[in-house]
């Protein structure tokens, strides 16, 4: 026993500060896109061509990118690195669909929760993750968030295992028409208020599989009150938009 806390002194404090300016992330990180549209010309439509997930549109001459589709391969900004990058920000989550939507304008973060509903969920959150078809790369990001580096726990959010015992859902993957009844039983047996969180392309457009007949996506009679773009998202952008939605971060 002595030899274990020996070695847990020597490893110190692991848990990073959250939000910290000083978050340093890998170079190979792809975070926020950023677009200069007055770069680009508008005749070519390369960049629309080339995105796998059709997350790029031309619309008056001028390239919109939705984050809700986009899978961050780069394909855009290796084409036309003077109109497209992808920028070291990992604080992506909107509120609202629309805000996902990228014009060269100002990026719309995610907003706090109205004050009935903060007032309930702003100190404790409790989230039932619903892997609706997923890979495994976004349910394996939100477990990460549990570990002591993210330690989720300390911001009273946690995962649970059952909808009976949770505030909202988090859900990842396309949603297949084989997990709609499932889904719908969770949203269900989740008492209300409620929160649903969209997280990763596949739960908010269907990402690759979007137009797949086996792909159904999130009812639209389920409202969401967070989307989180990414394939996967960060485990800092996931903490971020939760954060962000509890008005803990504005």
């Amino acid at each position: 026993m002595l030899k274990e806390i020996i070695s847990r002194l020597k490893q110190g404090h692991r848990t990073i500060d959250f939000p910290s300016a000083g978050i340093k992330l890998s170079p190979r990180f792809m975070g926020l896109p950023e677009i200069k549209c007055d770069a680009c010309g508008g005749n070519c439509a390369k960049c629309a061509d080339i995105c796998p997930t059709g997350a790029i549109e031309i619309t008056a001459g001028k390239p919109v990118l939705d984050m809700g589709r986009c899978v961050f391969c780069g394909k855009c900004a290796a084409l036309c690195p003077g109109v497209f990058k992808f920028g070291a920000d990992y604080k992506l989550a909107a509120s609202k669909r629309g805000d996902l939507l990228l014009t060269g304008e100002v990026v719309k973060r995610a907003e706090t929760l109205d004050a009935s509903m903060k007032k309930i969920f702003g100190r404790s959150l409790r989230l039932r993750v619903v892997s609706a078809g997923g890979c495994g790369a976004c349910e394996a990001d939100c477990n990460v968030l549990q570990t002591l580096v993210f330690d989720l726990g300390r911001f009273g959010v946690q995962f649970v295992a059952s909808p009976r015992h949770a505030d909202g859902i988090l859900v990842t993957g396309t949603v297949t028409q084989n997990m709609k009844l499932a889904l719908r039983k969770t949203y269900d047996a989740v008492p209300a208020p409620k929160i649903v969180v969209a997280a990763g392309a596949c739960a908010i457009s269907g990402g690759i599989y979007a137009g797949h007949p086996e792909t159904a996506g999130i009812p639209e009679d389920i409202p969401v009150n967070l989307y989180i773009p990414g394939c996967p998202p960060h485990p800092l952008t996931i903490l971020d938009g939760l954060l962000r939605l509890l008005g803990r971060i504005e």
